[in-house]
């Protein structure tokens, strides 16, 4: 097969675009930005009196377009913020503070409480704003809990924004450039191949390069810059080093979600030179900066290096572009990228790629769910083709199957009401984001309306579960609808009278009677649940109840195999040996992945059908299984690569 391209001049994209905006809308200019196009116009009005004017010509470039006004029209801001303050009705919850005004796009971002009475019904308010001021209106929900990680990210982006407009034109440019014809997909496995850990898959073209995932491997505990990059004995992060690349050849990162496993090497890659763009949801931004930031704190506090600083995830953060499930978008001149509901955690997605016109479509899952939580809907099902999907396998073994839901939370509860009753402690080690959220909902439900788990002990909360859950209240539309309107209420289940914070009195919540903490992190490899494990370890009375999943290598996963004895370091950092003498327990039904069950309907599932499946993020056995009972039961190719595995797809 020819390596030839087809080679088409993309800049009449441009010369179309101007000659389909009518002459009344007095347009000034076109440019690209990012995966999109902006139009400047001096009379912005013309084109929101008739929504269809944009809506046919985006359909007829196929691009999304962001229509703006030409600065010279913009009322001066003193005034504008005067009129919307006006148009705006107060019960919207929007303060003086949140509506900040950006020259550089012309808009003008208004947080509120609640976003729905800044749109207006059918959008009215909005236009209003927009006929009255010129400056276009962006909206962002204010959470209801406060969040010094939304502040921070929302504060750094408004102060970059010269250096954000500048990106976006070179990122635009480079997209649109051209159209290339590939005629070969190649992928290849990096990390997370029949492992749990540094998930990394590389999608290569003639003319395209595309990272999804590029994570960091969670055992033995948190990684610095002590331990080698690129594929070491140690397993910690993604073979980048043999993938015959360099980093300035990567033209798009994509992840999937915010856990470290996923995210967690992408800072490393912009502090040696990366300069393209991220692709993620909005919820995945906010939570990667809470976790990156973490780690980085970690590292130092434990007397390490990190393997990059604040200033790597500054960077990272400033090169992201988000995308809500479902937008189409161009990557590359020849891959569009649509990220689809994963159910696994806050804005996590099952990431779909079409590549060329019709040439070949991948589906990545990343981490997913295909069953119930109180959190989020089961994983999206339907797509437009698959040609090859890659699923994880975490729990992919033929006796990987969960307990019905229903009986784990009431497994869960009565362990607990046996506990406490008997003067004992409760330890749950949860991942900050996911786990957490899901653990709280269970326990506000229960003990707020079945009289038998009315039990009279505080539920602290320790680590960053308060930070992941008030992400969770700024993004309601990402939760089960039941949840959204229950924060759309203000009477969200993250801020129920039954949990209490810890704010650094962990001696006197050990000291104090019996007691539910939640804390991370969840494998207890380190951080507040460690800490609290030390301390409750000796006492037969107390109970660790692990309900996710724990790495082969984890201080959870030799407790749940049945560890009595455990060497841990002290308060002069020397290690010392401790008894387990409490209670250990695992309850299986909350994981954020599916299991064997969820894995195998998933597939059945899925529309249009897989024509080839990839087996990956699972122990070696499990990866290996899930992949021959596929393929036997479906009559698909279904194989379990390694990693370094490279597979050609077209």
């Amino acid at each position: 097969m020819s390596e030839e391209t087809e080679k088409v001049d993309n800049k009449e994209i441009i010369e179309r675009i101007k000659d389909l905006i009518p002459r009344d809308a007095d347009l000034s200019k076109v440019e690209y930005e990012g995966p999109d196009i902006a139009i400047y116009v001096k009379n912005i009005s013309y084109l929101y009196g008739d929504e269809s004017i944009i809506k046919n010509i985006s359909a007829a470039v196929k691009k999304r377009l962001l229509v703006r006004s030409d600065p010279s029209k913009l009322t001066d801001p003193e005034d504008a913020m005067a009129k919307i303050r006006e148009i705006i009705p107060p019960e919207a919850g929007v303060t003086d503070e949140g509506i900040r005004f950006v020259p550089e796009f012309c808009e003008v971002y208004i947080e509120a409480l609640k976003p729905g009475l800044v749109i207006g019904k059918g959008g009215v308010t909005l236009m209003r704003i927009v006929k009255e001021t010129n400056w276009v209106p962006k909206v962002l929900r204010t959470p209801t809990m406060n969040s010094d990680v939304i502040k921070g990210v929302r504060q750094m982006l408004l102060k970059e924004n010269a250096f954000r407009k500048k990106f976006l034109n070179g990122i635009g440019k480079k997209i649109n450039q051209q159209v290339m014809k590939s005629e070969w997909v190649k992928a290849t496995a990096l990390g997370g191949f029949k492992e749990v850990g540094r998930s990394s898959l590389l999608i290569e073209t003639h003319h395209s390069k595309i990272l999804i995932d590029c994570g960091i491997s969670p055992e033995p505990g948190i990684r610095g810059a002590d331990a080698n990059v690129g594929g070491s004995e140690n397993k910690a992060f993604p073979y980048l080093d043999s993938a015959n690349i360099t980093i300035n050849d990567i033209d798009a990162v994509i992840l999937t979600h915010a856990h470290m496993d996923h995210m967690g090497f992408v800072p490393y890659l912009y502090k040696f030179g990366y300069s393209g763009p991220v692709y993620c949801t909005p919820p995945t931004r906010d939570l990667a900066a809470l976790l990156l930031y973490d780690y980085a704190k970690l590292v130092q506090r434990g007397g390490g290096t990190p393997l990059y600083g604040d200033k790597d995830i500054k960077t990272m953060l400033m090169h992201m572009i988000t995308r809500d499930y479902g937008e189409v978008t161009n990557v590359t001149d020849e891959i569009k990228l649509t990220f689809h509901n994963a159910g696994h955690i806050l804005g996590s997605g099952i990431v779909h790629l079409h590549i060329g016109e019709g040439l070949y479509n991948i589906v990545d899952t990343g981490d997913f769910k295909y069953g119930f939580t109180r959190l989020f809907d089961q994983a999206d099902t339907r797509y437009p083709r698959i040609d090859a999907l890659f699923m994880e396998s975490t729990y992919g073994g033929p006796r990987d199957i969960t307990a019905n839901r229903r009986d784990a939370e009431i497994e869960l509860m009565e362990s607990i009401k046996r506990t406490v009753e008997g003067g004992g402690k409760v330890l749950i080690p949860v991942f900050s984001v996911g786990r957490s959220q899901e653990l709280m909902l269970v326990l506000e439900s229960y003990m707020a309306n079945n009289p038998r788990y009315k039990f009279n002990v505080p539920v602290y909360l320790d680590g960053m579960i308060l930070e992941a859950s008030a992400i969770h209240t700024a993004y309601p539309e990402y939760l089960r609808t039941s949840l959204q309107h229950r924060i759309l209420s203000n009477n969200s289940p993250f801020e129920s009278e039954i949990f209490e914070v810890a704010r650094g009195e962990r001696q006197e919540i050990l000291d104090k009677g019996p007691a539910i903490i939640l804390a991370s992190s969840g494998m207890l490899n380190g951080g507040a649940s460690l800490e609290y494990f030390k301390a409750l370890a000796e006492d037969q009375r107390n109970l660790v109840t692990f309900v996710g999943y724990n790495s082969v290598s984890s201080l959870g996963r030799r407790l749940q195999n049945g560890l009595t004895e455990v060497a841990l370091p002290g308060e002069d950092g020397k290690m010392r040996s401790e008894k387990v003498n409490l209670q250990v327990k695992t309850v299986e039904g909350f994981s954020g992945h599916s299991d064997r069950r969820e894995l195998m309907r998933f597939v059945e599932n899925l529309r249009p059908f897989a024509r080839k499946i990839y087996t990956m993020h699972g122990e070696e056995s499990k990866c290996e299984d899930l992949a021959r009972t596929i393929g036997n039961k479906m009559r698909i190719e279904a194989r379990a690569p390694m990693d370094l595995d490279s597979m050609r797809l077209k």
